[in-house]
């Protein structure tokens, strides 16, 4: 895959399009790639996913507060996991949102070579969001652009999308996210120094920092999770919260205990992947109380965990 810029540009007629934001790459983008690439393949032509590095609410409504479910880079890489040619990443501004739909055919037709457009089955795009697909199909055939409909994800999970993943994923509920993305909800940042509170208790922690503040964090709580780090793939259990047992304060951290690990591992690049909530954060009475609660989460986590790699061997 290609990754072309907004100064970038594809030879005229070349390509068959789709657009949208793609946060996530759920199982309804896949749906839709998928439809985009056979298509594309009947007519000899190059597939195109035409998406944004910022979302559009971020820009045109900074109040709103709008989380990702993931870094553009991420997505974009998905994205080509999925075998599409380009992947064409605008940068979304204001002046870019001003654009009618028949404006915005033209941008894809003239830089982009679009001269098909799958449009997903409940996609907007240009600023008249009351325009129809009667409307898109009447002003591309203006443009000499075909305007496909792209299927509705129907399957087992459905209905499925980017806005209800996030708020699965901030209220905790992140095995139904997995289910709906197809993978697990994943966060991404390095290793840094924290508390270190846990080795006392017998359940040493990796405080996860540097993390992109346009995420979606999950509830505080204490999740299962599978941990990508030092080259290797483990399984563990985090605490998203303040720690309330240990009076740490207010400020919020992201500390995973790896079962089995205890390497130096500070300053490395560590990924988690959610597979499940396993309760919320509370404090305890002690201590002792405090590692006895440990061992649980740890003995549930790696029956959840077990169970999850099992799955995926199936």
């Amino acid at each position: 895959m290609k990754i072309i810029g907004s100064n970038d540009r594809l030879a005229p007629g070349s390509t068959v399009a789709t657009i949208g934001m793609f946060d996530g790459v759920h199982l309804g983008h896949v749906t839709l790639i998928n439809f985009l690439k056979k298509q594309a393949q009947e007519r000899g032509l190059k597939s195109a996913v035409v998406t944004f590095a910022q979302h559009p609410q971020a820009v045109l409504h900074p109040d709103s507060g709008i989380k990702l479910i993931m870094p553009t880079a991420r997505k974009v890489d998905l994205i080509g996991q999925h075998g599409v040619d380009y992947t064409v990443l605008l940068d979304f501004t204001r002046e870019l949102s001003l654009n009618d739909s028949t404006q915005f055919l033209k941008i894809l037709r003239d830089r982009y070579g679009v001269s098909v457009l799958v449009a997903g089955y409940d996609h907007h795009f240009g600023h008249n969001k009351q325009e129809t697909f009667a409307d898109y199909v009447r002003n591309g055939r203006k443009l000499g652009i075909e305007i496909v409909k792209g299927p509705e994800y129907l399957g087992e999970y459905a209905p499925v999308s980017s806005s209800l993943i996030r708020k699965l994923i901030a209220s905790g509920k992140v095995d139904g996210a997995m289910h709906c993305m197809g993978r697990p909800y994943r966060i991404e940042g390095k290793v840094v120094h924290g508390f270190h509170n846990g080795s006392g208790i017998g359940f040493p922690t990796a405080n996860v920092g540097e993390l992109d503040p346009a995420i979606v964090l999950p509830h505080r709580g204490a999740y299962a999770v599978m941990v990508d780090v030092a080259g290797r793939r483990l399984q563990g259990m985090v605490n998203v919260g303040i720690r309330p047992t240990m009076n740490n304060g207010n400020q919020l951290s992201i500390e995973v205990n790896i079962f089995g690990f205890d390497d130096d591992i500070y300053g490395l690049p560590i990924g988690l992947d959610f597979i499940k909530f396993l309760r919320l954060e509370f404090k305890l009475g002690s201590v002792e109380e405090l590692r006895a609660q440990l061992t649980r989460d740890r003995d549930h986590s790696i029956a959840i965990l077990n169970q999850y790699n099992n799955s995926l061997t199936k």
